[in-house]
């Protein structure tokens, strides 16, 4: 596990201003106490590396001071820009999930650009939201913690789960999501399972990955009009919240041209903490659903966690 360093904790009284050092932080569930940026928000805690600092002092030949950039931690031993929203740090019983990386830069209008010049908190800093309070102090050390996403694949099929045919449209989901997933540099793992068409085997495993805050839920088949064809009926009820406007786009864009994508049922929405899409059973469907899908899932994650992507 990846350890860092805290090289010095900061305070400011007002927002905008650089921030001075001190013995100690104390952190709430609003963040820093006596803080100008404590507060029911997303952006409780920032934290700066001495890695991103020392390429500004390169740059602008004159040394920063800690706490020059207003962040309330700054760190060494990790280029803090490469973390990603809902990653964790910890120390002891502390933890700190990161909501943002970087943030608006207020250019002249903004005390810490004035006085220093230039600013590296709206491309390198990050901010966290605290889980778990605590006092942090200069030469701790805290730990990072990756996200890892966990994702489940459902195929639902008498014949495939019978052994009568392969089940192709699982695994293209697969390899649909590796490559996403892979692209955006997020760690995941991802779990497959091939059920015959029975409603309440469906049903048990989907409450078992609502119980688990299993991430993601993407099932292939079941999704028509057909006599078997069940699976959007067994979701819809375990539904928190309905997303549409997915489905309802896809169908619209693809219905144009053939009339028989009009017929799918497929739905997405909200279970819990577990964003769940039910797909048609064929390879081809799957192609186009989820080409439709990754263009907004990493914000509908963030959504779901109560972080603001925009």
């Amino acid at each position: 596990m990846l350890q860092i360093k805290i090289t010095s904790v900061n305070i400011s009284e007002q927002k905008g201003t650089i921030k001075k050092p001190v013995d100690q932080i104390e952190l709430t569930h609003n963040g820093v106490r006596d803080d100008a940026h404590a507060g029911h928000w997303n952006r409780q805690v920032s934290l700066l590396g001495t890695e991103s600092i020392a390429k500004f002092e390169a740059e602008a030949n004159r040394q920063v001071m800690p706490g020059e950039f207003a962040e309330n931690l700054t760190t060494t031993g990790m280029d803090l820009w490469t973390a990603h929203p809902l990653d964790r740090f910890t120390s002891g019983d502390i933890e700190l999930e990161v909501t943002q990386i970087g943030k608006e830069c207020h250019g002249t209008s903004c005390a810490i650009f004035k006085e220093v010049g230039n600013c590296v908190m709206p491309k390198e800093g990050i901010f966290c939201r605290v889980l778990s309070p605590g006092i942090l102090k200069a030469a701790m050390e805290l730990e990072y913690h990756p996200k890892m996403y966990r994702i489940l694949v459902i195929t639902l099929s008498d014949r495939a789960s019978a052994g009568e045919y392969e089940d192709r449209s699982g695994p293209r989901i697969r390899e649909l999501l590796k490559d996403f997933f892979g692209s955006q540099n997020l760690n995941h793992f991802i779990h497959s399972a091939l059920l015959p068409d029975d409603p309440q085997k469906l049903e048990a495993l989907l409450l078992q990955a609502k119980e688990e805050l299993v991430d993601l839920v993407i099932t292939t088949g079941g999704t028509g009009i057909g006599p078997r064809d069940f699976t959007t009926d067994v979701v819809r009820a375990l539904l928190d919240k309905e997303i549409p406007g997915i489905m309802e786009s896809i169908r619209m864009k693809y219905g144009a041209d053939k009339p028989a994508a009009l017929l799918s049922r497929s739905i997405a929405g909200v279970m819990g903490k577990s964003l769940l899409f039910t797909l048609p059973g064929s390879v081809k469907a799957v192609n186009e659903y989820m080409a439709e899908i990754t263009r907004s899932l990493v914000h509908m994650i963030y959504m779901l966690h109560g972080l603001d992507s925009h």
